[in-house]
């Protein structure tokens, strides 16, 4: 079973509610030019701490967590970034600095990553620290040290961009990110920004120190398109120094979620996904759509590997000149195994490959799949499907899973079609459907429909109390 990062009964006093999706190879940003640099102590003492949950990882361009200094100054552009093989990498213009010896993989968890520079430093290590979840950084396969007293791009009075480099458009993030801290004048240590709790897990907790001149803190709880107070990029500092957003017209308050380090939420994991027919996961928008044109197959949600509860999801059909979709259970990513459960896009229900009856309703245009998982009895699980609220009884499938969570299987090879997910905390399918606004009993999610009696959203703080 993958570690539920953040499904602690230890709460911290930073209970992060909102966070920003940014969805690489578009203009997803955030942008920021200060009036005038800050003093010459901000731009040799300064700390990075963010939040970030990675989608899709390793690409033919490194995604930019972060940049500071822009275009137009080349020469002090400091940046965070992954590189194409998922390390860490923080660098200068093209001069690395540190190149962490670890990969990045983890699609279901939440990474808190601050970087803290001091070049004052007469101790040339001492110069850049790098911090994951608490614990520094110590293995490099590239290390480097800027020169005693040089000043960088963070406090420069030019360009600082959040989800991409300033002078890329392919060189952006894919992901979720939350809770962005930066400070000018002080190299900070992890423990500003969280604390280890009582089950060894790091959470959040809220920074209290000044941030300097040019120094913000985003923590992406506006819906509004400007910069300003109630925009997506509000600095919440002090400071005011809101940021802009890029210039994708869909990148709008539908990519603010819910998803956060104190409560992550399911998703779909395309690493890795791959079937009898040597179909692979093409996923987007915070894996939560399996793409258009694409097969995605053997998907599996194993950030959250269930193994008892009821739970409830919805999957939207998007406009299609052609469906062939798959939304069910499989042991494995190969074929039609045993034991299997799954609902097809004529309306056939099949059970370990073979058809146990059909729905009244095949899959059309804009229609909402409901899945209730009964997983509260290991010998007999259960799988019900809905179409637009409607349940069918040919889907009220049980079967045993011996030891296995759910491993979901979906199939999008369509025409044109595509599938786009809810497990709670992307109620209106981005912006495709108006938001049910239907919680589950704890109060958490929002569903286009109501959700069944004693099922659940699919998220870290139900698991945490054990539904």
């Amino acid at each position: 079973m993958a570690t539920v990062f953040g499904a602690s009964s230890d709460h911290s006093n930073l209970d992060i509610p909102t966070s920003l999706l940014f969805n690489r190879g578009h203009d997803n940003k955030l942008t920021f030019t200060p009036g005038s640099a800050g003093a010459t102590a901000e731009r040799q003492k300064f700390t990075v701490s963010c939040w970030v949950k990675r989608c899709n990882l390793g690409s033919s361009a490194a995604q930019y967590i972060w940049e500071m200094g822009g275009a137009d100054a080349a020469t002090t552009r400091f940046i965070c970034r992954f590189d194409t093989n998922d390390n860490l990498n923080v660098n200068d213009s093209g001069t690395a600095f540190r190149i962490t010896n670890r990969r990045f993989r983890d699609v279901s968890a939440w990474y808190h990553i601050v970087v803290a520079v001091d070049t004052t430093d007469g101790t040339a290590d001492n110069r850049i620290k790098v911090y994951v979840n608490g614990v520094q950084e110590t293995s490099f396969g590239t290390s480097n040290n800027p020169s005693q007293n040089d000043q960088k791009g963070f406090s420069h009075n030019s360009e600082h961009t959040v989800g991409r480099s300033g002078i890329d458009d392919a060189l952006s993030f894919d992901g979720y990110m939350a809770n962005f801290d930066a400070v000018g004048g002080a190299q900070l240590t992890p423990t500003n920004f969280g604390k280890t709790d009582t089950n060894g897990q790091w959470i959040p907790i809220k920074y209290t120190g000044s941030f300097g001149t040019n120094g913000f803190k985003l923590e992406f709880k506006g819906t509004g398109t400007s910069a300003d107070s109630s925009g997506m990029g509000a600095d919440t500092s002090g400071n005011d120094n809101h940021f802009a957003i890029g210039g994708d017209p869909n990148f709008t308050s539908s990519k603010i979620t819910p998803d956060t380090p104190t409560n992550n939420w399911a998703n779909l994991n395309g690493q890795g996904a791959t079937d009898s027919q040597g179909a692979t996961g093409t996923l987007s928008s915070g894996n939560l759509v399996m793409g258009t044109g694409h097969k995605a197959q053997g998907l599996t949600i194993d950030n959250i590997m269930l193994d008892g509860g009821k739970w409830y999801f919805e999957v939207y059909l998007v406009t299609s000149s052609s469906f062939n979709t798959t939304i069910g259970y499989r042991n494995s990513d190969n074929g039609d195994d045993t034991p299997s459960i799954e609902i097809e896009n004529d309306g056939q229900i099949k059970k370990d490959g073979s058809n146990v009856g059909s729905t009244d309703t095949a899959f059309s245009n804009g229609m909402v799949v409901g899945v209730l998982l009964d997983w509260s009895n290991t010998a007999s699980r259960k799988i019900i499907f809905e179409t637009n609220n409607s349940a069918h009884s040919e889907g009220q499938q049980t079967f045993s899973t011996g030891s296995q969570g759910f491993h979901y299987h979906g199939r999008e090879s369509g025409s044109g079609s595509s599938q786009i997910y809810n497990f709670g905390q992307n109620g209106a399918f981005f912006g495709n459907l108006s938001a049910g606004n239907n919680a589950d009993g704890n109060g958490l999610g929002n569903f286009k429909y109501a959700v069944p009696s004693n099922h659940f959203a699919i998220c870290s703080k139900n698991l945490a109390t054990e539904v």
